[in-house]
């Protein structure tokens, strides 16, 4: 199966927040309110575009859009033909192409990107983070914040996020590998506390005949 973008894959999950002496506290101030906002929502829906480019000879440049869906650990995404979906104990990646859905078992400490993550506090004890100004982007007015990672096994090398001012949502961002690759992503149209099931957050077998499960748990 060919892998999704890791956008949202972006990694993620908890909600608290550990400082260090080392970040920024306006940056710090920024990511706070943006923990806090989501943290208050019961759910979510967001749509989302992703343009990767880079590789080895710069020959890399695909674009993809989607959605996604969150409440609480739980997540939902949806991106060009294929489906990530996360109950906060497995996960499915289901192929409409290939006819095909993989689970594994989530695990959190694992992810690297993910949908809650993204939204919510992946910098906490993860990357050192400053206030690098303000930027019109998509007509709207973004504080700009630089993460850096602690770890230097990471493959992101470092990630420019953009926090809406009047929301206080994050409106999109660049990240850049070790690989040479850049990944640029906005988020749109988000929808507050939106009304989904908890079913919407697990794999239904009888709605999808003929899809072959390959197990790696």
């Amino acid at each position: 199966m060919r892998k999704i973008i890791p956008v949202f894959i972006l990694a993620l999950s908890s909600f608290g927040i550990t400082a260090h002496a080392q970040n920024d506290p306006k940056a710090k101030a920024v990511l706070d309110g943006v923990s806090k906002k989501v943290k208050s929502l019961k759910s979510l829906k967001a749509n989302f575009a992703l343009n990767l480019t880079g590789g080895k000879g710069g020959k890399v440049n695909e674009s993809k859009k989607g959605t996604v869906t969150l409440k609480g650990e739980k997540y939902h995404v949806e991106i060009n033909g294929q489906e990530i979906i996360c109950d906060s104990k497995t996960i499915w990646t289901y192929s409409k192409e290939t006819k095909e859905v993989q689970v594994n078992n989530f695990n959190p400490n694992e992810q690297n990107m993910s949908p809650a993550k993204l939204l919510t506090n992946f910098y906490d004890k993860e990357y050192k983070y400053t206030y690098k100004g303000e930027r019109k982007e998509h007509g709207k007015n973004c504080d700009i914040i630089e993460l850096t990672p602690t770890d230097a096994t990471k493959q992101v090398t470092k990630i420019e996020l953009m926090v809406d001012k009047a929301s206080s949502m994050i409106a999109g961002g660049n990240i850049w590998q070790k690989n040479g690759n850049k990944m640029q992503y906005t988020v749109t149209n988000f929808t507050p506390n939106a009304n989904v099931a908890d079913a919407f957050f697990t794999w239904d077998a009888k709605a999808h005949p003929g899809i072959e499960t390959v197990d790696l748990r």
